[in-house]
């Protein structure tokens, strides 16, 4: 007789839970940038002790999307331009990257995945919610690198996934877009399954020229306002 101890799930910790709230209260915006994250206040809106608040503050610390400022404690950090771009072009160089061994990889089954995760991104922007679009965003990202096995480049994206989710959350419906976030993205993964390196390459340069310059205008602005 044999039993399985593997815990294939498991539980999602108050810490964790505490983490994944605070940090898409800043992404969206809900915390706006510079605002004061007073423990107090965060106890009570998150329902937990100070111990889990001062942890998920140093978790956020570490990705940039927390910053503490001597006499006034931890705040939501200013995103700047010059930090937004390096962003950009990192993603570029490294997407553009993955996008290209994705197409040589890329199996039949992988190319069922790939068409199961554009349709989960099609649904999430009918419904709106902008959580679940960043939620499912990072996941079509993510199983491109992991097709193209780009393993380590994951792990870079991934320690900016906070800052490039507050930029996506910044300029994925802006109004000011030629073409719709999703219509980018559906670019993007057609030239892959047609296995089209060229174009998928070509496809991320226009996704992020678009928003890049829309972040710029954005975080240019808000500079001059404050």
């Amino acid at each position: 007789m044999t039993l399985n101890l593997k815990i294939e799930h498991p539980p999602i910790t108050l810490r964790e839970m505490a983490l994944t709230n605070l940090r898409n209260a800043i992404i969206t915006g809900y915390f706006p940038a510079g605002k004061r994250l007073v423990e107090r206040v965060l106890c009570e809106e998150l329902g937990v002790s100070r111990t889990v608040v001062r942890e998920a503050i140093r978790y956020l610390e570490a990705e940039g999307l927390v910053e503490t400022l001597p006499n006034k404690g931890p705040i939501v950090s200013v995103l700047n331009w010059h930090v937004a771009q390096q962003i950009y072009d990192i993603r570029l160089l490294l997407e553009q990257s993955a996008v290209v061994d994705c197409t040589k990889k890329l199996d039949e089954q992988g190319s069922q995945k790939l068409q199961s995760h554009l349709q989960k991104l099609h649904d999430a922007f009918e419904d709106g919610k902008m959580q679940d679009l960043l939620s499912v965003s990072r996941d079509l990202y993510r199983f491109i690198f992991e097709i193209a096995n780009h393993d380590i480049a994951w792990e870079v994206v991934e320690r900016l996934n906070g800052r490039i989710s507050r930029l996506r959350a910044m300029t994925i419906n802006s109004p000011h877009r030629a073409v719709s976030g999703y219509e980018r993205i559906c670019t993007i993964v057609e030239a892959i399954l047609i296995k089209d390196a060229d174009a998928a390459k070509a496809a991320v340069a226009a996704h992020l020229h678009e928003a890049s310059t829309i972040a710029k205008q954005i975080l240019e602005k808000q500079t001059q306002e404050q």
